[in-house]
C-alpha cells in the first residue's frame, strides 16, 4: 500500500509521457530512485510529504519499549551490582580450584616423615657398611679404615671416569655416604667388593672404589651423596 500511494504521487509530480515511466515501447513503473531524485532539492519536504512515506517503525515497537529518561538510576545500579557479583564469584571458584591443585601436589604427612632419616653412628665398627632405606632407596654409610681413607686420598684424578676428590665426597673421612644405586642401570651393588675394594655391581660389571667413585665399568658417574649431615651425640640426618 505505501509504494502504490508513492507511485502514485510520483506520476502526479512527473509527466506519464517523460522517461521515467518509458522503457522501450511501453510505459512502467519508476523505481524509487527515480522518486528520489525528484524530491532532491530545496523542497524536498514538500515532496517527501506529498509522496507521505512514513519513515516511523510500522509496529511501534520503539514507542513501547523506549524507556523514559531520567529512571534509569536504580536500574544500572543492579545491573552493575549483578554483573559485579558474578565476576566475584567467578573469581572464587578459580582461587579455589587453584588451591585445591596445590593441595593435591603438596607431600602427604606419611612421605613428609620418611623425608628425613636419623641413624645412630656409634654401633657401626670400622670397615663396616650398613644399609638403610630412605624415601624408598638404599643408602649405603660406610666406616671406614685409616688405610681405606688414605687408599681414596691417593687415586690420582687421571684414573678416573668421573673425576672427583675424595675430601670433595665426605663431610668427615671416617664415614662415607652415598646412594646404594648403580648409575647405569639402578642395580644395587655389592659392598667390600671388587677390583678395587669398594662396590661392585654384578648387574653389567661396575667397580666403584672406597670412596664410591666409578673405576671401571660400563656406570657413566661416581655413586650419588644423598644430603645429610651430622649431629653431636653421634648420629646422623640423612635427607
Amino acid at each position: 500500500a505505501m509504494m502504490r500511494r508513492a507511485l502514485s504521487a510520483a506520476r502526479r509530480v512527473a509527466p506519464m509521457g517523460s522517461s521515467m515511466f518509458r522503457t522501450g515501447a511501453r510505459s512502467v513503473a519508476s523505481t524509487p530512485v527515480v522518486c528520489y531524485e525528484s524530491m532532491h532539492g530545496a523542497k524536498s519536504d514538500d515532496a517527501l510529504a506529498k509522496v507521505g512515506m512514513d519513515y516511523g517503525s510500522a509496529d511501534h515497537y520503539f514507542e513501547k519499549t523506549r524507556l523514559e529518561p531520567g529512571n534509569q538510576g536504580s536500574k544500572k545500579a543492579f545491573t552493575y551490582f549483578v554483573l559485579g557479583a558474578s565476576k566475584f564469584i567467578y573469581a572464587s571458584a578459580v582461587r579455589l580450584a587453584i588451591i585445591n591443585a596445590v593441595a593435591t601436589m603438596s607431600a602427604s604427612a606419611d612421605v613428609l616423615a620418611m623425608a628425613s632419616l636419623e641413624v645412630d653412628l656409634n654401633g657401626i665398627e670400622e670397615g663396616q657398611v650398613v644399609t638403610v632405606k630412605w624415601r624408598g632407596k638404599p643408602v649405603f654409610i660406610k666406616h671406614r679404615t685409616a688405610a681405606q681413607i688414605s687408599e681414596a686420598e691417593g687415586v690420582p684424578m687421571s684414573d678416573m671416569k668421573d673425576p672427583q676428590a675424595d675430601a670433595a665426597r665426605v663431610q668427615d673421612s671416617k664415614w662415607l655416604v652415598v646412594m646404594g644405586i648403580c648409575t647405569h642401570l639402578g642395580c644395587v651393588p655389592i659392598a667390600n667388593a671388587g677390583d678395587y675394594h669398594g662396590w661392585y655391581c654384578p648387574c653389567h660389571g661396575s667397580h666403584y672404589d672406597g670412596s664410591g667413585r666409578i673405576r671401571k665399568g660400563p656406570a657413566p658417574l661416581n655413586l650419588e651423596i644423598p644430603p645429610y649431615k651430622f649431629t653431636d651425640d653421634g648420629k646422623i640426618i640423612v635427607g
